[in-house]
């Protein structure tokens, strides 16, 4: 996968955030507590959900596979717009712009499929909790995995067999802070329109049918619930709040962005970093703050480590 003959573009510039010295400054530093808050706290989930026994079920399994994900997410766009902001030439090669958009779909295609199979998690344990056991398996849940990571092979690969060998050859500015599939597809010399409907036909229109997928599943779920016991309806609705707001908080920019990928608007820098930013550090304020059984396991995990010492 060459880049053409007639390629003579071999990095792109991204425009990021500027303004003042003292804004860029803060923004580095509010970025860079971000993001390390957002690696420990993934990292602390996983590491939780490995080594506690009490944790070994379905529901944590593919909890821990979120926050890889989340991690693995962040980690693709974060660290190039925190070093961005303290330099002057904010500068990326064309086979970086091309690495980091391939890992953006991957990632992000898989955790789209890792989302719907947490929703069916929830579907088994609230509405047949008498055979959770038996449906959720290590087959069913080692099958989900498998999935999640083809889906988000093919979504990227789809896009950058297309992408790789356009001909760059003209401006080469980014008007964002990381290499956006849309904004780069507009850069080319040549005529993209086909390959523009492409692209939202496969990242936008993907996004919006797993999130009505995912709400539908959740509107199934309480309806049940509240038709099998009317006092279950409330913990039902506390056990599934959590997964609508990080269903709602990553899927929301995402759509916006690909409903009107190829026009600029303020808020796009905006919507991007809540994208790749702040939603990866929702799984562990969520599913930390939030659930009783995590953190006991997190304390008891804590405890045996200072007894071992």
């Amino acid at each position: 996968m060459d880049l053409k003959n007639g390629s003579v573009v071999t990095e792109f510039i991204l425009l990021g955030f500027s303004g003042q010295w003292e804004l860029r400054i803060f923004f580095f530093v509010t970025f860079s507590l971000i993001y390390s808050a957002t690696v420990l706290g993934n990292v602390l989930i996983m590491v939780t959900v490995t080594f506690s026994s009490t944790l070994h079920s379905p529901m944590y399994f593919l909890l821990g596979n979120l926050s890889f994900l989340d991690m693995c997410l962040s980690t693709v766009t974060t660290p190039k717009m925190i070093t961005d902001l303290l330099s002057e030439h904010k500068i990326i090669s064309i086979w970086g712009c091309m690495t980091q958009m391939f890992f953006m779909h991957f990632f992000g295609g898989a955790e789209m499929t890792l989302l719907i199979a947490m929703a069916f998690d929830r579907y088994v344990a609230i509405c047949k909790p008498l055979h959770y056991r038996t449906i959720m398996s290590h087959r069913l849940l080692s099958g989900f995995m498998i999935l999640s990571w083809i889906i988000g092979f093919i979504h990227t690969m789809s896009q950058m067999v297309l992408t790789v060998n356009l001909p760059f050859c003209g401006p080469n500015v980014i008007d964002n802070i990381f290499c956006d599939l849309p904004l780069v597809i507009k850069l080319a010399c040549m005529e993209t329109y086909t390959l523009e409907l492409f692209v939202i036909a496969d990242s936008g229109l993907l996004s919006f049918i797993c999130f009505i997928l995912l709400l539908v599943s959740y509107i199934v779920i309480l309806i049940t619930v509240q038709q099998k016991s009317s006092g279950g309806l409330s913990k039902a609705l506390s056990t599934l709040s959590a997964h609508m707001i990080v269903v709602t908080l990553f899927f929301g920019p995402c759509i916006f962005i690909y409903a009107w990928p190829f026009n600029s608007f303020s808020g796009n820098k905006v919507l991007a970093v809540f994208y790749t930013v702040f939603t990866p550090l929702l799984n562990p304020i969520i599913y930390t703050l939030r659930n009783q059984k995590m953190k006991e396991a997190m304390r008891k995990l804590q405890f045996q480590n200072v007894i071992s010492t």
